[in-house]
C-alpha cells in the first residue's frame, strides 16, 4: 500500500547490508511487492512489534533480528526449527532429535522462557496451537521455500499482539511469486566414530559400538511454487506444494551415544530392567501391605538370586526420528480500488513421525502378589526366596525384565493442520488505513504407542496358577534363566491411542494512520482496534491409556477438553516530541495499551512505553518498558495429569546418602529406610506432570535499552541490554528443586514429595515428586545482545550476532530468596545449558556474478555443572566445553534463473559435549542445541522460469 507524503526521512536502504543481524526500527514485517512510481511515493511498512505503519523508521524501540531467504538457503537446512535454533536468542525445543517424549512437532523458545511465551505469527497473524503433548505452534508446517524472511523481535510485544508475546515474537513473512519455481535437495550426516573416551567405557562393559564413518540420516526435499500477477498488476495469486522426508538414525550409530552415561558420566550406566531379569522381593504384613524387602537381586544361570545386571538402552533409541512432511497452500490478493484490497491465505500440512526407544519391560511397575508354590518358580529361585524370608507363603515381587524378545517401543505420531485467513484492507482517506480479517485454523494429531507391556497380561502370565485358567495365556518364564520365549513375549504387549484436536478462530479489525495533530516535531501516528479469539482443545485417550495399563507409560490419563475466549482492545501511538535539534535529530515516544478479557481469568491490561532517540544520523538510542499479564493457555489449564519420568539424583538414596537422616526425614524417609533406599539404576524417577485448572495469571516486566550506530551505509552496530522479570510464574517446580529445597527447610516444597515402596521415588507408581503446573515465584532473565554488520566494497559482507547472559534466575517460592538458583553459565538437572556468550559470525564473498562463497562460525561458550553429583569435566574444568562449529557453502547462479547450493556444516565434525545421566539429555548430550550428529552435507538445485 502506498500514499504520497512529504517526508523528512525515508526507509533506509541499509537493509541490504545483511539479513542476519539486529535490524533497527525500519525492519520490514509485511509483504511489500509494488514499485514506486514517483519520487514522492515511498513504501509504507509495518514493523514486527507494532501495527503502526512507519514512513520514517521511527517508533520501534525493541531489537528485531531478520533471517532472510538467502540465509535459509545457505544453511542447507530444510527444517525451520533447525534454522532458527542457530540464533543465539533461541533455545531448542521439540526438535527432530527427540525420541522419548517426542511430540512430532517443532517449536520455538525465545530466551529459554518457554514456547508458551513466544508468539509465532505468519504474515503478522497468529498460527494455531500444536498437537499431541504440546500446545506450542508447530513450525514444521511452514515451507522453507515460501519464506521471504523471518523477523524475530526479542523485546516483548504483549501490548501489541497479546499476552503470549512475553519473550518476543517470531514472524514468518511469506513470498509472493511471479513465475514458476522448483527446488530439489538432498542432505545427510557423516561422523568419524573416534571417541577414545567413550570406546574405553564401552570396552569396560563389553558393549558394542560403531567404528569408522558412514553417511546416514539422509534427507530429501522437493518444493514447487507458482505465482502470477493479474488484472494489470492489481492482483497476485501464488500456490505451492512441498514434500520433505528424512531417514531414521539410531543412537547406536554414534560411538558417543552408544551407551547411556552414568550419573557421574565416568562409566556406562543403564537400567535395572535388564535382559536377564532383576527382582525386588518383599513380604506382606498382617494387613496385606508390603513389609520387609530385599535389595535389587539378579537372576543367575542356576536360577538363584545374586548380583544384578543392567541394560544398555541407548543403541535402539532413535537419534533422528524418521519423518515425512508435506505442505500445500495458496496466497492471493486483489485490489478492487484503493479503498479495498481483498486477500486470502490458505495452508494445509501433514507430518508423520515415529519415535523409537528401548524395548519395553516390566519396569518394577508393581509388586506381583505371588504364592510361594507358584508353578513358574524353578527350584533355585524358590530356594533363594526361602533363604531370604523363611516361612512365607506369599511374596510381593517387583520384576525388572526387558522385552528384548519382542520389538522396541514405538510412538507413531501424526499431525495435520489447516489454516485460512480472509480479509479486506485499504485506505480510508489520505491519512488512515484499515485492515479487517478473520482467521480459522485447526489441527488433528494422534499418538499410537506400540510394543509396550500390557499390565493385565503380564500379571496373569507371571502367576502360573492364574495363567493356567486364563484363555490364551502363555506363561512368562521370567523366573527361569533365559526362559522367556518370543511367543510368550508376543502376547504381553498392547497398543494405546491418544487423539488431540485443537482449533483457533480470530476476528481482528484495526485502523492505523496519521492523526493530523501533535507537537512541533511531527504528527502523532496511531493504531487501534479490536480482537476476538477463541481456542478449543480436546485430548481423548483410549481405555488402555485411561486405565494406565501400559507399564512404560506411568499412570492413567483422562480425557480433557477446554475452551478459552478472549476479547481485546488495543491502541498504539508514536509521538514525536523533538526534531531537528543539535542534540536530537528526532525523538519519539512509543506507547501501547491493550485491555483483555478472558473467560478463564477475567480482565487485565498490558502496556508499553518506549523512547526512540536519533541523536545524529549515525547514532540512535532506544529504550522500552513492557508490562504484560499472561493468562494460562489451554495446555497449562487442562493438560492431563499423569506420571512420567525425570532424570536426576535422589539425595536420600544409596547406602551413603548425600543428605543427613534429619534432612531426608523432611522428604518422607523413615529411620529404618535411611541408608537402605536403592537409587534408580537408570537415574530416572517418577514425576507427576500435567495442567492445573486453578492457575492464575502471571505478570511480566520487560526492560530494554540499546544503541544503534549506522556508519556511512557500510557498517551497523547495535548493542541492547534487556531484562525480563516474571512474577507468579506459570511453571512446574522441577523435581530436583523440590528435593533440594525440602532438604534445606522448605515445608511448602516438601509437600511435592511422595515416597513409595521402601522410600523410593521410582519403584512402582506410589512414589513420585509432584511437578504439575502452578503459579510459582519469580523468574528474572537478563543479558546483552550484540549485532555487527560490515560491507567491504561491493563483494565482501561480514556480520555477527551474539548474546551475553547476565542472569537466568528462578525463585521457586514467593518471598523466599533463599530458594533462588541462577542458570547463567551453567547446566544442571534444572538448568538448560546457558553459555555466558554465544554467537554466530558470517563472512560472504559475492563475485557479483555467478557464484558466492560463505563461511560461518558458531560459538557456544562453556557451561559449568551445578549439581550434587560429580560429572565428567573437560580439560578446562568445564562440563560443557566451549564449542566451535565452522560451516561453509557455495552458491552458483546461472542466468539468474538456476541456483545450485553446495555446503558442509560442522566442517571439522565436532562431536557434541558429553553429559552424564543426572542431566535430562538424549544420547548423552543436549540435542538440537549442540550439533548432534556430526558433519552435515547438503546440496540443493533451484530452477525458475
Amino acid at each position: 500500500m502506498y500514499r504520497k507524503k512529504h517526508l523528512s526521512l525515508s526507509v533506509s536502504a541499509a537493509l541490504g547490508i545483511t539479513s542476519f543481524m539486529m535490524i533497527p526500527s525500519y525492519a520490514l514485517a509485511q509483504d511489500q511487492t509494488s514499485d514506486m512510481d514517483d519520487d514522492e511515493m515511498i513504501e509504507e511498512v509495518i514493523v514486527t512489534g507494532s501495527r503502526i505503519i512507519s514512513q520514517d523508521g521511527f517508533g520501534q524501540t525493541s531489537p528485531v533480528a531478520v533471517v532472510g531467504m538467502e540465509d535459509i538457503t545457505s544453511y542447507g537446512l530444510t527444517r525451520v526449527e533447525d534454522v532458527l535454533n542457530n540464533l543465539p536468542q533461541i533455545e531448542a525445543s521439540n526438535v527432530a532429535f527427540d525420541s522419548n517424549g517426542a511430540t512430532g512437532t517443532a517449536s520455538i523458545d525465545l530466551r529459554g522462557l518457554g514456547t508458551q511465551r513466544t508468539l509465532v505469527l505468519l504474515n503478522g497473524r497468529r498460527m494455531q496451537p500444536g498437537g499431541i503433548n504440546t500446545q506450542a505452534v508447530d513450525v514444521n508446517q511452514i515451507p522453507t521455500m515460501m519464506i521471504e524472511r523471518v523477523e524475530v523481535l526479542t523485546g516483548g510485544a504483549s501490548a501489541t499482539y497479546g499476552a503470549d508475546a512475553v519473550a518476543g515474537v517470531v514472524n514468518f513473512i511469506m513470498r509472493r511469486l511471479d513465475g514458476v519455481e522448483f527446488s530439489w535437495g538432498a542432505n545427510a550426516y557423516q561422523h568419524d566414530n573416534d571417541s577414545k573416551y567413550m570406546q574405553e567405557l564401552m570396552d569396560a562393559r563389553g558393549f558394542e559400538y560403531p567404528t569408522g564413518s558412514d553417511i546416514d540420516g539422509k534427507g530429501y526435499n522437493v518444493e514447487f511454487g507458482f505465482g502470477t500477477d493479474f488484472a494489470d498488476g492489481r492482483g497476485n495469486a501464488t500456490v505451492f506444494a512441498t514434500w520433505r522426508q528424512n531417514e531414521a538414525l539410531l543412537q547406536g550409530q554414534r560411538d558417543y551415544s552408544s551407551c547411556a552415561l552414568s550419573t557421574a558420566a565416568t562409566s556406562c550406566g543403564g537400567s535395572g530392567n535388564a535382559i536377564v531379569p532383576n527382582f525386588y522381593v518383599y513380604t506382606f504384613d498382617d494387613d496385606g501391605n508390603l513389609d520387609q524387602g530385599s535389595g535389587i537381586l539378579g537372576l543367575q544361570p542356576d536360577n538363584t538370586l545374586g548380583d544384578f545386571t543392567i541394560y544398555n538402552y541407548n543403541p535402539v533409541n532413535y537419534y533422528l526420528r524418521p519423518q515425512t512432511t508435506w505442505t500445500a497452500g495458496a496466497f492471493a490478493d486483489y485490489e478492487i480500488n484503493e479503498h479495498a484490497v481483498v486477500y486470502l491465505e490458505t495452508m494445509l500440512a501433514n507430518t508423520e513421525s515415529t519415535g523409537q526407544i528401548a524395548f519395553s519391560g516390566t519396569f518394577f511397575a508393581e509388586a506381583y502378589n505371588l504364592p510361594a508354590d507358584n508353578p513358574l518358580f524353578p527350584p533355585g529361585f524358590r530356594s533363594s526366596l526361602e533363604e531370604l524370608f523363611p516361612g512365607e507363603d506369599r511374596y510381593g515381587i517387583y520384576i525388572g525384565k526387558r522385552n528384548v524378545e519382542g520389538l522396541p517401543r514405538r510412538d507413531v505420531l501424526t499431525y495435520s493442520s489447516h489454516r485460512i485467513v480472509t480479509g479486506v484492507k485499504g485506505v480510508i482517506n489520505n491519512n488512515w488505513d484499515y485492515d479487517i480479517s478473520f482467521l480459522h485454523s485447526g489441527s488433528n494429531s494422534s499418538s499410537t504407542y506400540q510394543n509396550d507391556f500390557y499390565r493385565p497380561n503380564v500379571a496373569a502370565a507371571v502367576n502360573g496358577n492364574v495363567c493356567a485358567v486364563t484363555p490364551g495365556c502363555i506363561p512368562y518364564e521370567v523366573f527361569t534363566y533365559q526362559g522367556v520365549t518370543a511367543e510368550a513375549a508376543a502376547g504381553l504387549t498392547g497398543t494405546a491411542i491418544a487423539n488431540n484436536k485443537a482449533s483457533m478462530d480470530v476476528f481482528e479489525a484495526y485502523v492505523t494512520g496519521d492523526t493530523g495533530w501533535g507537537l512541533d516535531a511531527g504528527n502523532i501516528v496511531m493504531a487501534g482496534g479490536f480482537q476476538w479469539q477463541q481456542t478449543k482443545f480436546e485430548s481423548l485417550f483410549d481405555t488402555i491409556y485411561q486405565q494406565g495399563d501400559l507399564l512404560g507409560q506411568g499412570g492413567p490419563r483422562q480425557d480433557v477438553a477446554g475452551t478459552i475466549r478472549a476479547k481485546e482492545l488495543f491502541v498504539e501511538a508514536n509521538v514525536p516530541i523533538v526534531a531537528d535539534r543539535a542534540w536530537a535529530q528526532m525523538m519519539a515516544l512509543d506507547l501501547a495499551y491493550r485491555w483483555s478479557d478472558y473467560n478463564t481469568t477475567g480482565s487485565n491490561s498490558t502496556y508499553r512505553i518506549g523512547v526512540d532517540w536519533q541523536i545524529t544520523e549515525p547514532f540512535r538510542l532506544r529504550t522500552g518498558y513492557n508490562r504484560a499479564v499472561r493468562a494460562p493457555n489451554i495446555g497449562e489449564l487442562f493438560g492431563p495429569q499423569t506420571l512420567g519420568l525425570w532424570t536426576g539424583v535422589d539425595p536420600c538414596s544409596t547406602s551413603t546418602p548425600e543428605a543427613t537422616a534429619a534432612e531426608c526425614a523432611r522428604t518422607g524417609v523413615t529411620p529404618a529406610q535411611y541408608g537402605n533406599i536403592t537409587a534408580s539404576p537408570a537415574g530416572q524417577y517418577n514425576g507427576l506432570f500435567g495442567g492445573n485448572p486453578n492457575l492464575d495469571v502471571e505478570k511480566a516486566k520487560t526492560w530494554t535499552a540499546g544503541i544503534v550506530i549506522d556508519a556511512m551505509d557500510t557498517m551497523q552496530i547495535s548493542v541492547d541490554w534487556w531484562q525480563i522479570k516474571i512474577d507468579d510464574t506459570i511453571a512446574n517446580v522441577q523435581a530436583e528443586t523440590s528435593l533440594r529445597e525440602c532438604i534445606a527447610g522448605s515445608d511448602a516444597l516438601c509437600a511435592n514429595i511422595n515416597r513409595g515402596v521402601g522410600g523410593t521415588l521410582w519403584l512402582g507408581t506410589s512414589g513420585f515428586v509432584q511437578s504439575t503446573v502452578q503459579n510459582i515465584g519469580t523468574q528474572t532473565w537478563s543479558g546483552i545482545d550484540l549485532a555487527w554488520a560490515y560491507a567491504l566494497g561491493d563483494n565482501w559482507n561480514f556480520d555477527l550476532i551474539g548474546t551475553y547472559s547476565l542472569k537466568k534466575e528462578t525463585t521457586p517460592l514467593p518471598d523466599a530468596p533463599e530458594t533462588a538458583y541462577d542458570c547463567q553459565g551453567v547446566i544442571s538437572p534444572v538448568c538448560y545449558p546457558n553459555p555466558k556468550w554465544r554467537h554466530t559470525a558470517t563472512a560472504t564473498y559475492d563475485s557479483s556474478g555467478w557464484w558466492a562463497l560463505t563461511g560461518r562460525w558458531r560459538y557456544f561458550g562453556e557451561v559449568d555443572y551445578d549439581g550434587t553429583a560429580d560429572q565428567l569435566v573437560g580439560e578446562n574444568g568445564s562440563l560443557g566445553r566451549a564449542t566451535n562449529y565452522f560451516d561453509i557453502n557455495a552458491v552458483f547462479r546461472f542466468m539468474d534463473v538456476h541456483d545450485i547450493v553446495l555446503g558442509v556444516n560442522n566442517v571439522f565434525d565436532k562431536a557434541p559435549p558429553l553429559m552424564g545421566g543426572s542431566i535430562s539429555t538424549n544420547g548423552n548430550t543436549v540435542v538440537g542445541f549442540y550439533d548432534t550428529l556430526g558433519r552435515y552435507l547438503y546440496a540443493d538445485l533451484t530452477l525458475r522460469w
